[in-house]
C-alpha cells in the first residue's frame, strides 16, 4: 500500500492532479474496522463501533459496511440468541439479509434475472424485514431500521403509499437523513413508480427545506442526472445543457456545499462527485473543476456508474480532463 501511495504521489506531481481512485469511505477509518471485525465474527468490536456512532450522527455507512460483509449471516443469529432483548443484533441481521438479497438478484436488468434469483432475492428481503421490524419495536426512536425498510420495500415493491410511510417514519426521527431522502428520490423516479416532475419537486422541496449547508442539495444534482439518464442520445444533452438546469444546479450548490455552514459529514464525497458530473455534463467546466478539486481524485461509484458501469474511475477521469485544471 505504501508503494502504491508513493507511485500515486509521483504521478500527481507529473500531472498536477491527484490520481483518481475509488474511495467510498472518504477517510472514515471506522468503516474498514467494521468490515474487518464483521469478517472475523468479532461482534464485540462491531457492537462498539456501531454504538459509538449515534443514530443522530447517521450510522448508515457503518451498517452498510457490516451488512455487505460475507458471512455475517452465519454468526449473527447466535448473537441474537445470546441477546434476545437487544435491538442492535437484529438491525445487523436485517441489513445483512438486505444486502445478501441484492447479491442474489445482482445488478442485471430484470429480464436477465432468473426466477430462482428473484425467489431468493425476495425471501432474503422478507427475512430482512422481519429482523428490521423487531429492531424498530425494541428501539422506537432509532432511524436505521426505518431507513433499511425503505430499501427492502423498494425491492419487494411494497407500493407508493407504504414506501412513503416508511420514508416519513425515517425523517420523523432524523429530518435531514441523507440516505432516507436518496431512497425516496429513487422511489419517485420515473423508472420506479413516479415521474420526472415528481422527482424534481421532491428534490427541490427536500433540499431547500433543509438548513443551508446540508448535504441534501445533492438531491437536485442527482435528479437532473436521473432525468438525463432516462433520455435518448441527443435529447439527453439538450436537457442537461438547458439554462434552467444549470441555474438549478447553481442554486442547489449555493445552498449546500458552497455555503459557509457546509460540514463534511458522511456523504460529503458523494455530494462533490455528483455535482462534478452534473456541472461537467451541463457545460460549466469552472463549477465542475471546483468539485473535482474538492474530491482530490477520490471517486464514488455513484454517480459515475451512470456513465461507465464497468469503470467509474474512467468516467470520472474523462470528464475531469474535459473540465481542465
Amino acid at each position: 500500500m505504501a508503494l502504491l501511495r508513493g507511485v500515486g504521489n509521483t504521478l500527481a506531481r507529473w500531472t498536477g492532479r491527484p490520481v483518481a481512485h475509488i474511495d467510498e469511505d472518504a477517510g472514515d477509518l471506522d468503516l474498514q474496522r467494521a468490515r474487518d471485525a464483521a469478517a472475523a465474527a468479532d461482534w464485540a468490536t462491531v457492537r462498539d463501533l456501531l454504538e459509538a456512532r449515534p443514530e443522530s450522527a447517521d450510522r448508515t455507512g457503518l451498517l452498510w459496511a457490516v451488512g455487505e460483509t460475507a458471512g455475517v449471516e452465519k454468526w449473527i443469529t447466535d448473537v441474537i440468541a445470546a441477546e434476545p432483548d437487544a435491538a442492535l443484533p437484529r438491525l445487523v441481521a436485517g441489513i445483512r439479509h438486505l444486502s445478501w438479497g441484492w447479491e442474489a438478484r445482482t445488478d442485471a436488468r430484470a429480464k436477465d434475472v432468473s426466477r430462482e434469483q428473484f425467489e431468493l432475492f425476495h425471501s432474503r428481503l422478507a427475512r430482512a424485514e422481519e429482523w428490521l421490524y423487531e429492531a424498530a419495536e425494541r428501539e422506537p426512536g432509532w432511524t436505521s431500521p426505518w431507513y433499511c425498510l425503505q430499501v427492502t420495500g423498494r425491492g419487494l415493491q411494497v407500493g407508493r403509499e407504504t414506501a412513503r410511510r416508511r420514508f416519513e417514519a425515517t425523517v420523523r426521527r432524523d429530518p435531514y437523513h441523507l440516505g432516507a431522502h436518496q431512497q425516496q428520490l429513487q422511489q419517485v423516479c420515473e423508472k420506479w413508480s413516479g415521474s420526472h416532475e415528481e422527482m424534481h419537486a421532491f428534490a427541490r422541496d427536500a433540499a431547500f427545506a433543509a438548513p443551508a449547508g446540508t448535504l441534501l442539495g445533492r438531491l437536485v444534482a442527482v435528479a437532473h442526472l436521473e432525468h438525463w439518464l432516462a433520455l435518448e442520445s441527443g435529447p439527453d444533452a439538450h436537457y442537461i445543457r438547458a439554462s434552467e438546469v444549470l441555474a438549478s444546479l447553481h442554486r442547489a450548490a449555493d445552498h449546500s456545499y458552497r455555503h459557509p455552514d457546509f460540514v463534511r459529514a458522511p456523504g460529503w464525497l458523494q455530494t462533490y462527485n455528483s455535482f462534478a458530473m452534473a456541472f461537467a455534463l451541463a457545460g460549466d467546466p469552472a463549477a465542475a473543476r471546483d468539485c473535482f478539486r474538492a474530491t482530490e481524485g477520490r471517486v464514488t461509484e455513484s454517480p459515475w456508474c451512470y456513465l461507465d458501469g464497468a469503470d467509474p474511475v474512467r468516467a470520472y477521469r474523462r470528464l475531469r480532463d474535459l473540465a481542465g485544471r
